[in-house]
């Protein structure tokens, strides 16, 4: 059923202003404060001592915090200072505009940002103005402000922008600033509160925009709350919707509408996508977006609109007030004083996963705990148009404290670099074939076969994520999957990619801090955080002079440009092949070091096997090769997990099955992993605590079904002091056996089930509800 909404004019009711932000329960809350917060006082009386410099000099000041001050102190100079600085602004011909498209653009963001300035003090010191000097002021809003942007981008028949066309931050901000601004005239202009109105119904429409199939276009919110756009935009869009809507209850009344939960959502995936250590939070910076950009806002914004929760204190907690971002509601403005949250205990974490996955936009992200100066790891095989980049498949690496392995970044539009680098799949964390992956037109025209992420595992102490950037990359690559594996201190990043013929394959690292090369391993270190990167496969570094293996890995120092600074050029790494191929497998490892594994002024690092020289309590890695498999064995803690990548599941047999046998075990996966304890030297099926299939529909041992399925599933189950801990993914109905000794406790998939056995192998069943 289509819905059709009329909006009819009416005579609105006379509101008394102010009614949009400084209204008088907001000012009499923020003079309560003050008189008990030192730090909200001393920042008001900053606050007001500038504003009275801008009334005694008639020169410079906050247009907000000069109407704000009027608002606390009554003193009629203040209003008189705010419209001496308005009239100007509203004298002008036109506020903004883009003379070169055609049809011209009447309203761009300029006209929006002004909007929300001059609204906001129109609405503060309305009742010091003059009858005449208001129908002014609201004439001139409607005819520079709401006219230009409601009829550019809503009102027939003069609209010329639609969702699919700029259905992102730019809509946002223009249509719901020109939706406050109607607001703060609707006394003057009866017909207003209709428009503002109008706004909050095609709000709808905006949350709810499912992208376009012939113009490439993306819907706007991946259907667990995140935004495309990066973080960045999404704070900023969000945030202009979040105003127009704090401003629509201040003065219309609490309305529910049927994306709140979209919103809830929203405000996980900002708290999702941080990163907390001992100085100041992080966010991940894919696409248009900055490691200091946070959702601090929007966050705050939901809570004045009730939406309150305790992992949105945690969040706010660990932004604090030094490193204010540009988009922030900072106590240190205006607005932000009066609308910083009342305080209220924080909890020690937010109370989430430790993972989560947006599939419909292709981002997730996997940390180690929720703990200041953790490990997360984020990885991002989606979208590329517009402010989200070329970067299927990348990855970004937070560890003690530290960004380590980084996104290339951004820098202003107008430099070159941006559209010679930051955008192009060189910026990031990807595999080349001939220097090239997604094609540089992506970033304009947009991808039209996106990337994916699938199958999230996140156990205790083993998580998996799947990537596959073939569709973006199609016009060079066959295949283009990612496969990571993080177990305990290592993440083994597995790559299988196969081109159309045979060429050069570039593995890219691109890294923050020092990097150096110590034998086979890149030591990568900034501040207290250190990680090795060590090539595996096809081959190691070389563990001398490259001249003398020259069939180890090539290890090529490329430059590239430094985030936000286009005039610093920074180094990044290539790790090649020494040979050209059609089809490979890429088996890199990052191991993750602690504070129990010192590096001391020793010998170089070389061995591969043993702890190394210099450092101590390192994960002992070794490679593993047979018959059509390769793998690693990785040594921790007193557990070894082998990990097999299985040859012929890698899709180069059709119509015959991917049977292998791999160090006794029997399996058709694309990938498994068996764990076990160090002292018992290999794998049986009465010492395995983990196992692990990618793509698997059985594993078998000397005749010993120990997983069953009809069709191939992801799967983690770890069988410990006689407990079942099953993750189980595949098709809607999958009915597996799993063979392990019978568990006192089973949670199958984070709930807890009652084991049910048939012949004595543990039945798990999914179905599609």
């Amino acid at each position: 059923m289509i819905a059709i909404t009329l909006f009819v004019g009416t005579n609105a009711k006379a509101q008394s202003h102010p009614y949009l932000f400084f209204t008088p329960k907001h000012i009499q809350n923020l003079k309560s404060r003050i008189a008990s917060d030192t730090m909200m006082n001393n920042i008001w009386l900053a606050m007001k001592n500038r504003a009275e410099q801008s009334v005694s000099t008639g020169k410079g000041g906050d247009l907000r915090e000069v109407a704000l001050t009027y608002r606390m102190t009554g003193d009629k100079k203040f209003a008189d200072r705010a419209k001496e600085m308005l009239l100007p602004i509203l004298q002008k011909q036109a506020w903004d505009g883009l003379d070169d498209r055609t049809p011209r653009w009447n309203s761009a963001l300029g006209t929006a940002h002004t909007l929300e300035v001059v609204s906001n003090v129109y609405d503060a010191i309305y009742d010091h103005l003059s009858a005449k000097d208001k129908k002014y002021m609201a004439d001139r809003i409607v005819e520079l402000g709401i006219k230009p942007s409601f009829g550019d981008w809503i009102w027939e028949p003069s609209r010329i922008h639609s969702l699919n066309a700029m259905g992102h931050n730019w809509w946002s901000s223009i249509v719901f600033q020109a939706a406050t601004a109607s607001l703060a005239v609707m006394n003057e202009i009866p017909e207003a509160k209709d428009w503002a109105k109008r706004a909050m119904e095609a709000s709808k429409e905006w949350f709810y925009f499912s992208g376009s199939v012939l113009e490439n276009k993306p819907k706007n919110f991946d259907d667990n709350g995140g935004f495309y756009e990066s973080i960045n935009y999404a704070s900023f869009g969000i945030s202009e919707y979040l105003f127009f809507r704090v401003a629509y209850t201040n003065a219309l009344g609490a309305i529910k509408m049927p994306y709140d939960s979209l919103l809830e959502k929203t405000m996980d995936w900002f708290i999702y996508n941080s990163y907390a250590n001992s100085g100041s939070l992080m966010s991940v910076n894919f696409g248009d977006s900055g490691t200091t950009v946070n959702g601090d806002r929007p966050v705050k914004l939901m809570i004045e609109l009730g939406f309150d929760k305790p992992q949105y204190r945690w969040y706010l907690n660990q932004i604090g007030t030094k490193y204010p971002f540009k988009e922030d509601l900072n106590v240190n403005t205006a607005l932000g004083l009066v609308y910083e949250p009342t305080k209220k205990m924080a909890p020690n974490n937010p109370g989430l996963n430790t993972a989560a996955i947006y599939t419909d936009m292709g981002w997730a992200t996997m940390r180690s705990s929720w703990d200041k100066n953790a490990t997360m790891l984020a990885v991002k095989s989606g979208y590329t148009w517009n402010h989200a980049h070329a970067d299927a498949g990348s990855f970004i690496l937070y560890h003690n404290g530290e960004n380590l392995l980084i996104d290339g970044g951004n820098v202003s539009y107008g430099n070159p670099a941006y559209s010679d680098y930051s955008v192009t799949s060189q910026a990031h964390n990807v595999v080349l074939f001939n220097g090239q992956a997604q094609n540089p037109q992506d970033q304009y025209h947009a991808v039209k076969n996106v990337g994916h992420l699938y199958n999230l595992i996140n156990g205790d102490d083993f998580k998996y994520l799947l990537a596959d950037a073939t569709g973006p990359t199609s016009q060079y690559f066959l295949r283009n999957y990612r496969s990571f594996l993080w177990i305990g201190n290592v993440i083994l990043v597995v790559d299988d990619v196969k081109a159309y013929d045979y060429g050069k394959f570039d593995w890219l690292l691109h890294y923050n801090g020092n990097a150096k090369k110590r034998g086979i391993d890149l030591d990568i270190s900034k501040g207290d955080a250190s990680v090795i990167v060590r090539p595996l496969f096809p081959e190691t570094l070389p563990n001398g002079y490259p001249h003398d293996f020259p069939e180890k890995m090539v290890l090529e120092e490329r430059m590239g440009v430094k985030d936000h600074e286009p005039d610093v050029k920074i180094p990044y790494y290539a790790i090649s092949p020494a040979e050209k191929y059609q089809q490979t497998k890429f088996i890199n490892a990052i191991i993750l070091l602690d504070d129990k594994n010192e590096v001391n002024n020793g010998p170089s690092l070389s061995s591969m096997a043993s702890a190394k020289e210099g450092r101590s309590n390192l994960p002992i890695i070794e490679k593993l090769e047979g018959k059509e498999y390769i793998g690693v064995k990785i040594t921790q803690d007193g557990k070894t997990t082998e990990v097999y990548f299985n040859l012929k599941a890698d899709g180069r047999l059709m119509h015959r099955d991917s049977h292998n046998e791999m160090n006794g075990w029997q399996t058709d996966a694309y990938m498994m992993a068996l764990t076990y304890p160090e002292k018992d030297q290999k794998p049986t099926p009465d010492n395995v605590t983990g196992y692990f299939v990618s793509n698997g529909s059985y594993i078998r041992n000397n005749g010993k079904s120990i997983l069953g399925t009809l069709s191939k599933v992801f799967m983690y189950a770890s069988v410990e002091n006689g407990n079942a801990d099953v993750i189980l993914q595949g098709q809607p109905y999958v009915n597996a056996t799993l063979n392990i000794k019978k568990p006192k406790k089973l949670v199958l998939n984070g709930e807890n089930e009652a084991p049910v056995y048939i012949n004595n192998g543990l039945e798990l069943s999914l179905k599609k509800k």
